[in-house]
């Protein structure tokens, strides 16, 4: 019958791109049986570039961008159930997406296709150290799929 893909994860990081790739994701997903795994990884370094106000009364920002990964991967996951998807997985690591995503969560699933937004959130670290889907197809050790936003009309 030809190739079929069994665990699939898709990178969720908010933005209108992680969207797409997650829609993309669905559809792969049902169409191959697949088991699909969503992944957010919390990177605390961002924040520090966002420039977002930390209250000194907050007890971790890591706790913080847990739950709101938490909210959001739940978020997600009620979608893929609702387009018929039984098979679900949430995953929050700690780190840099671009190594957490290709080496560790990847491997560690056994993923044979990583879905993922050209260009996601973060406009600052990706001027100085390139983008997280440029990372992820270098490191990958299997195939990776590069979803680009909808050319405008």
């Amino acid at each position: 019958m030809g190739f079929e893909y069994n665990n699939i994860l898709v990178a969720i990081d908010g933005s209108k791109e992680a969207e797409r790739a997650f829609k993309k994701a669905v559809e792969i997903a049902k169409r191959n049986n697949a088991n699909l795994l969503l992944a957010h990884v919390v990177d605390q370094r961002t924040y520090a570039y966002a420039g977002v106000e930390v209250d000194p009364f907050e007890r971790n920002i890591a706790e913080r961008g847990e739950q709101i990964a938490s909210k959001m991967l739940e978020n997600y996951k009620e979608k893929a159930i609702n387009a018929g998807l039984t098979k679900i997985d949430c995953i929050i690591e700690f780190g840099s997406p671009k190594v957490k995503i290709p080496k560790d969560i990847a491997r560690a699933k056994n993923c044979d296709l990583i879905i993922c937004g050209a260009t996601g959130l973060n406009a600052v670290e990706r001027l100085l150290m390139g983008s997280v889907s440029e990372h992820i197809t270098r490191f990958a050790s299997c195939d990776v799929l590069i979803v680009r936003e909808e050319a405008e009309d």
